[in-house]
């Protein structure tokens, strides 16, 4: 089984957003889940633990997609510990199905629990945090109002910028509704509630009206 330590290399080239920090945040939200909803504790730990390790994979000079790269690492690292081809298969299908923009739907319990450990750290007070730092990273201002265009079909116009509340909109305020489990679906609820007054307040102050 990788442990914390060792994992933790894989992510010094990171971003902010996709640090280690979240990673141990996602590990430690899926430990939870996998409890309650009953999912292989260390199928669950080690897919979270290499869900992101996209870096250290080789696998970006082809310009792979991070869950792509991800997996194919994955399943570098769990064959040299010996895991058998069945265990190595399962925890990489828990990662190419832990995108909220992936076509594939998690089908199995240890998926759904990455799945929605994932999510849970895109949303809430932490989600918040994390959209904006994106943001910035991404040399975006801290508010611009959607283009009609936008708000209409979730598409940017020529020249618009893409900010936080934009990433709201278009996934953040979307991802309860997405959740598999149904001990994802009660954490969530309160993280929800509180992303959605956080946008709400920050459109009011921007306009003035608070």
């Amino acid at each position: 089984m990788p442990t914390i330590d060792q994992a933790r290399a894989w992510y010094q080239d990171n971003d902010q957003v996709h640090d280690f920090d979240h990673v141990l945040r996602v590990y430690r939200l899926a430990e939870v889940l996998a409890e309650q909803e009953g999912a292989d504790p260390e199928i669950v730990r080690a897919a979270a633990l290499l869900h992101d390790a996209r870096s250290a994979s080789g696998d970006d000079q082809v310009r792979m997609d991070h869950h792509e790269a991800a997996a194919i690492f994955a399943g570098k690292v769990l064959a040299a510990e010996g895991w058998p081809d069945d265990r190595i298969q399962a925890v990489q299908y828990c990662i190419l199905t832990h995108r909220f923009r992936a076509e594939n739907t998690p089908r199995t319990i240890e998926a759904k629990v990455l799945f929605d450990a994932d999510k849970l750290d895109a949303i809430g007070a932490i989600g918040v945090a994390r959209a904006l730092a994106y943001a910035v990273l991404d040399g975006q201002p801290l508010y611009a109002e959607p283009s009609p265009t936008f708000h209409n079909a979730l598409k940017t116009i020529e020249g618009e910028p893409y900010t936080a509340y934009h990433e709201y909109l278009f996934k953040l305020s979307r991802i309860h509704a997405r959740l598999q489990t149904e001990s994802g679906r009660r954490m969530a609820a309160g993280r929800h509630t509180f992303m959605k007054s956080f946008f709400q307040q920050l459109n009011a102050e921007i306009q003035g009206q608070k």
